[in-house]
């Protein structure tokens, strides 16, 4: 592990520092807790049981599938221009961390913009992490329930990404450099707006903005609020994966999307609209 985010990483148990062990296999902290690094290279950090799993294998795969395609750039660009402003003012090698990074590729387009930096993909799904391990050659990955405290220092991080992840408002304040940024992704209320009546999707919430707000209430100082749109054109094929990588892959009876998806004439004309919250800490 790049010993510039090992520096940042905490043992989660008793939040000593942590070291890269004689055999290279394990994290451990002046205390003796050890954390094993797992052959895809991603370091579990969680401690006890998580209370889920996150993503399943095949979602990870379906939302791989997807990215690759280039269907939701729009949201790496939006996200690579706000960090690219964000992290301008600090010096040699900022932290951006990505919590509940999935397959790692919006953290892998921030590095990109970001030659300097560092970054830390953290998710509880391994499926995921196999994969976020290897997003970009300046990141690395930790299986870590966001919920939870975060294994990271205090104001340790530059640049924190949160993209239609759960959002911990205390932990996030406390990782964050004052002076650091916070960068939230969330879906717009006519995101995939075609496929919701259509295909009888999970539909996004009306008052989204709201509860996100509420859910960092106190802690951050909303700096700017913008909705990225734009039209794709899918075959059905790829509307069954983009379907298969989000929540509605939780609540959706395969069989009656399969009818649903087979009624709807090809190319398949889909919203994406996201909005993008940047916020300080307080």
């Amino acid at each position: 592990m790049d010993p510039r985010i090992l520096d940042r990483l905490r043992c989660p148990v008793c939040g000593e520092p942590l070291g890269l062990a004689t055999d290279a296999k394990a994290l451990r902290c002046p205390r003796r807790h050890s954390f094993d690094i797992a052959r895809q290279g991603y370091v579990n950090l969680l401690t006890g049981r998580a209370p889920h799993v996150g993503d399943t294998a095949e979602m990870v795969t379906a939302r791989a599938d997807f990215q690759a395609a280039g269907h939701y750039d729009v949201i790496s660009a939006a996200l690579a221009a706000a960090a690219s402003r964000a992290a301008a003012d600090f010096g040699a090698y900022p932290l951006v961390v990505d919590a509940g990074a999935g397959t790692g590729r919006y953290l892998g387009a921030v590095l990109a913009a970001l030659p300097d930096a560092v970054g830390l993909a953290l998710d509880v799904s391994k499926p995921a992490l196999r994969r976020a391990a290897r997003a970009h050659p300046r990141a690395a990955a930790a299986l870590a329930d966001t919920w939870q405290r975060l294994p990271l220092a205090d104001a340790s991080t530059a640049v924190l990404l949160n993209v239609f992840a759960p959002r911990n408002g205390p932990e996030f304040h406390r990782v964050l450099d004052p002076a650091g940024t916070l960068l939230v992704v969330t879906p717009d209320t006519d995101h995939l707006t075609e496929l919701v009546s259509a295909l009888d999707l999970l539909r996004v919430d009306p008052d989204k903005a709201d509860r996100v707000a509420a859910s960092l209430g106190g802690h951050f100082t909303s700096v700017s609020s913008a909705v990225h749109r734009t039209e794709l054109t899918l075959t059905r094929p790829e509307v069954a994966t983009l379907i298969g990588m989000g929540p509605s892959a939780w609540h959706t009876d395969p069989t009656a999307l399969g009818t649903r998806l087979a009624a709807l004439p090809e190319p398949v004309r889909v919203t994406v609209a996201v909005r993008l919250d940047v916020l300080r800490p307080r």
